[in-house]
Formats: structure tokens, sequence, C-alpha cells
């Protein structure tokens, strides 16, 4: 079982062979936009009214747990991204600390986590374009705006989503510089729509609203909704909204392709989480004491509710209009994400290594970006927000906890290793990056942990029979760290 635990060298991660070297076109600018492209999204447009049905108005707390661990996970992720300038995230920082088998369950995992983010904020960006397309006259048959798994008026196919996949899918083809400028315009619009609703809700703060503050408790807890369990409190909702913040990972996934790797991923890891933190904040305080959370916590699109009940149908309009132009950034954030995920895996031989090519035009791993794609869009067309968003957490929380572990076994077995950036207090960030990814893990739904095991364990089956005699260790290709 050696193959379990071989790992591979720091120096032979950051050495490319010629035609899989990825193309170094992105400062810290862009990895800013990345980040909050990528973490202002489906979760605060529409998540609020997910976890506000969990929490009550104590969901405003619910943020900030969520928000607290990602902020030690963030720490984590920069000292290790500016460490190991190679795209893969957690995945290639796993292979380096932990071993090729918890490599291969995380890389497993991060691609359950993108590949349903992706899919799930398609679903979100659906609902606010189905409801642009109503206020204006031109809405969709029911059954082109809702996939038949997972909801309760199954349709055939949610046309919307599967077709805004395909566009961002072209447009991170086309290059990835060009798609980061893109990106980066896109998010400008989206933070001044969050801001627009912040000036529209905040003179309606009406303190009432806040009591009771914390209706279903603070821990995980069962009631019966219409004769099922269903899971609520302010952690049972922290695990859920937890979808609303991480996003800077994917920014370590840029490692690869920024110019200056030691000084800008730091700038974009950190810095794109910690303006996130405040503006959700602000805008969940907004909407929790403008009106009552039952009003709002089962609509598909409730910022743009909350703002048409307090009467103003424009800025409703102009908050679903910013939606739908700027919720692809997120899609494109983690698209990219997780196209590299692949492309590092197939690199590395856990995937076919012939999937692993650079077009040598654009830069970009086009084969594998379209392979992503079509993953994605059958999965957004076909299942339903929650149940993608439940799902994605637990990948994640997977990874974080190995982005956590990585940092301590590092630093103890190479500890004169050159860092760009040193996690403060390293063994309380790591410590602190695992247990509160823990406890998150632990108040998912049940249904959504037994979905994650079977998923690891068709993937072990899967590195079992194909990926341990195909990477470049077991192959003779490097030697082992």
């Amino acid at each position: 079982m050696s193959f379990i635990t071989r790992r591979r060298s720091i120096d032979t991660i950051t050495t490319f062979e010629h035609g899989t070297r990825l193309k170094p076109t992105l400062s810290w600018p862009h990895l800013i936009a990345l980040g909050v492209g990528a973490i202002v999204g489906t979760g605060i447009y529409t998540l609020i009214g997910v976890g506000a049905a969990k929490a009550g108005p104590a969901v405003m707390l619910s943020f900030l747990i969520a928000g607290g661990v990602c902020v030690f996970a963030a720490l984590a992720y920069a000292e290790l991204a500016t460490m190991i300038p190679a795209s893969g995230s957690a995945y290639t920082y796993s292979y380096a600390a932990l071993g090729e088998g918890l490599a291969w369950i995380i890389g497993w995992s991060l691609i359950l986590e993108y590949s349903l983010v992706v899919s799930a904020v398609a679903v979100g960006w659906s609902g606010y374009f189905n409801g642009f397309l109503d206020s204006i006259g031109w809405g969709l048959p029911d059954y082109l705006t809702s996939g038949p798994f997972g909801t309760d008026t199954p349709g055939l196919v949610n046309l919307p989503a599967v077709g805004i996949v395909g566009v961002v899918a072209g447009l991170l083809m086309f290059g990835m510089r060009e798609s980061a400028t893109i990106n980066a315009v896109l998010v400008v619009v989206k933070v001044a729509a969050l801001a627009a609703f912040v000036a529209i809700a905040a003179p309606h703060f009406d303190p009432a609203n806040l009591s009771p503050f914390m209706p279903y408790g603070f821990g995980k807890n069962e009631i019966n909704v219409n004769g099922e369990a269903v899971s609520v409190g302010v952690m049972a909702a922290a695990a859920i909204i937890f979808f609303a913040f991480y996003g800077f990972d994917a920014v370590s996934t840029a490692a690869e392709e920024t110019k200056n790797p030691g000084r800008d991923l730091t700038i974009g890891i950190v810095g794109s989480m910690l303006v996130c933190v405040l503006i959700y904040l602000a805008v969940a305080a907004a909407a929790i004491g403008a009106m009552p959370f039952l009003e709002f916590a089962a609509s598909g699109e409730p910022l743009a509710h909350i703002a048409r009940t307090l009467g103003s149908d424009l800025a409703a309009t102009v908050i679903a209009g910013a939606a739908i132009v700027a919720l692809p950034t997120v899609l494109l954030a983690f698209m990219y994400g997780q196209s590299r995920i692949f492309f590092v895996m197939a690199r590395d031989g856990m995937l076919p290594r012939r999937l692993a090519r650079v077009s040598e035009k654009r830069g970009t791993p086009v084969l594998m970006t379209a392979v992503t794609a079509l993953l994605m869009a059958v999965i957004a067309g076909l299942f339903s927000l929650g149940e993608l968003a439940a799902l994605a957490n637990a990948g994640t929380l997977a990874a974080f906890i190995a982005v956590g572990a990585s940092l301590i076994v590092l630093r103890v077995q190479q500890p004169q290793r050159a860092r760009l950036f040193k996690a403060p207090l390293w063994p309380l960030v790591g410590a602190g990056c695992i247990a509160g990814c823990l406890y998150l893990f632990v108040s998912l739904p049940v249904s959504t942990q037994v979905n994650f095991f079977i998923w690891n364990g068709a993937g072990l089956v899967l590195y079992l029979l194909f990926a341990r005699r195909n990477t470049r260790l077991a192959r003779g290709e490097e030697v082992p760290a």
C-alpha cells in the first residue's frame, strides 16, 4: 500500500514539461476580481433565503461563522499557493504533503465541488433570468425552466442553466486574460447592484424583524415540514451558507498562470475574502432588517423580492438584471478552477494524459474546458439548487480540511523551505481550519454526508483500477519525495 503514501516533491511539481505549461498572463487585480467574482454570487443573491429559512434572523450569525472558518482556510491557501506556485490547488498541496491516496480523494472531492458549484450557480442564475423574462412578458414555459430531479415542480430541462454554462465555457476557451478582463467589469456591476440593494433596504430597517433572533436554536436540529425532517438552526444554515463564501480557492488554481505568484496570490486570496465578508454582512443585515424572514425565505430571488415588496419595482428589475449579467462571473471562476483541476490530474497521470493538452494559440486547456462544460451542463439542466449546494459544500469542506492539514505537515517537515507568505499563528490557523470544517460537515444533512461518501467510494475504486498504475510516480518518471 506504499502507493497510498508516496508524495511528489515540491521542486518537481513546479517544473513543467514542454506543452503542458499554462501561460502566465494574470496579475493581482485579475486575481482579486476572480476571487470576488467567485465568492459574491448565488450565495448572497439566492441562498440568503435558504439560510434565513433555517436560522431566522440569526442567519447573520451563520454568515459570520462560515466566513470565520473561511478566513482560516484563506490564510492556509495563501501560504501554500505562494510556496507551491502550480495549478491544482488543494489537490496539488495534498500530493506534496499527505500522499497520493489522499491527493486523489481531494482531487475527486474538488471535482465534486467545482462541478456542483457551477451547476448550482447556473440554476440560481436561471431563476433570476426567468424572473426577469416574466417581468417583461417573455417568460419561458415551466418545463424549460426546471429539471426533472430534486424539485416539487419537475420539468424537462433547465434550458437557461444549460445555455449560460455553454456561453461561459466559450469565453474561457477564447483566452484566460480576456476572460479575466471581462470578469473584472462584471464584478463591478455585481457589487454595485448589492450596494444599491443595501441603500434601498437600510432605511426600512425594523428591529422587530430581528425577534425572535434565533427561532430554531444554534446547533443543528430536525423539524417536521410537510411530513419531512428538515435540518434547521444557526449551524445548519452555516453549513449551507458556507457555499456563499468559498471561491477564493479558485484563485489558488491560477497560481501557474500568475505573473508574480509570490506577491499576487496572497493579495488575491486574502484580499478577496476580506472584501466579501464585509459585503455579505452588510447585505444580510439589510435584508433581515427590512422584512420578516418568512416573507422572503421561499423566494427564488430574495433580494429582488424584498426590493419589489418595498415598492421599488425598478430597483428589483435592476437587481435581477445585475444578477443575470454578473452571476456568470461565479461560473467563470469555478469552471476555470474545475478545468485546471482536471488538467493537472491528467498531467499527473491520475486521469487520461491526452486530456492534458494546452492550446498553443490560446495557452489554455481547450479540450478539458469543453469536457468540463459538458459535465456541468448536464448537472445544471437536471437538478435543483438546494441539493447541489449542500453536496458541493461537502466536497469543499474536505478540500479545506486537507489544506489545513497540509499547512501543518509542511511546516513540520520542511520548516526551512522559503515561504513568501507565512500564515500568522500557523498551528491555530491549521487546526482552526480543520476543526471548523469538520463541525460544518457534521452540520450538513445526513443524506448529503452519505452521498459524499458514496461519491468518494466510487472515486476510490477508479483510483485503484486506473490512477495508481498510471501516475508519474507509478511509472518511474519522477522520484518520490
